[in-house]
């Protein structure tokens, strides 16, 4: 698995607004999104293109577009869909796909509740959005589902993640194409197996605790 921590300091900068528990649920939604646009930069790094001819006003020149078949974008609900926006600005031609997963606060195991996605994802890049890398349960049961499709090679992006849920996702994923894409690597886990010092519950503070 590679993996790979952001050091840019808009991201600090960014993250630090973010993990304020003062920072409203718009502006929370609209820094989430500008994050996961400069972490698309780094995700995307190894996204497949071919060669192709266009003509300038001046001469003709070559260049690269985004090949045949087209990224898969896969936010894990309902987290992951305040990072969709930022992901689709950077790459429009992507497909997106749901992915529903909810975490059992008591043994902190993941269970999936609804999923959105073509039943063969075979030669397809995708790329995985998940605000919080706690226990690596959701994001690595996630992963998995979108391998048994058939994908080929898998990129998680997420804003925070801890060192336990890399570890687990490391372990889980031996010997398969992954990229881990981190806006910050914290502490630990609390023992409600939240990330210390983390932002909270992504989710509530996105759209709230209805």
């Amino acid at each position: 698995m590679r993996l790979h921590v952001a050091d840019h300091p808009l991201i600090t900068h960014k993250l630090t607004v973010l993990r304020d528990e003062r920072t409203s649920s718009p502006v929370f939604r609209q820094l989430a999104e500008e994050l996961v646009t400069l972490l698309a930069y780094e995700a995307t790094r190894a996204v497949r293109t071919e060669t192709v001819e266009i003509r300038t006003p001046v001469t003709t020149t070559t260049g690269l577009r985004i090949s045949e078949p087209r990224p898969l974008v896969v936010p894990i609900l309902r987290a992951g869909l305040g990072m969709l926006e930022g992901m689709v600005k950077l790459i429009p031609t992507a497909e997106v796909g749901f992915l529903g997963m909810v975490r059992n606060e008591e043994t902190l195991e993941p269970s999936t509740y609804a999923e959105r996605l073509p039943d063969d994802l075979s030669d397809r890049q995708c790329f995985v959005l998940d605000p919080m890398l706690a226990t690596g349960g959701s994001l690595g049961a996630a992963i998995e589902f979108l391998f048994k499709r058939g994908a080929q090679d898998v990129t998680a992006i997420c804003l925070l993640a801890a060192p336990e849920g890399v570890a687990a996702i490391e372990k889980q994923v031996a010997g398969r194409d992954v990229t881990l894409v981190l806006g910050a690597l914290d502490e630990r886990l609390n023992e409600r197996g939240y990330i210390v010092p983390g932002l909270g519950d992504a989710g509530d503070r996105l759209y709230g605790t209805v």
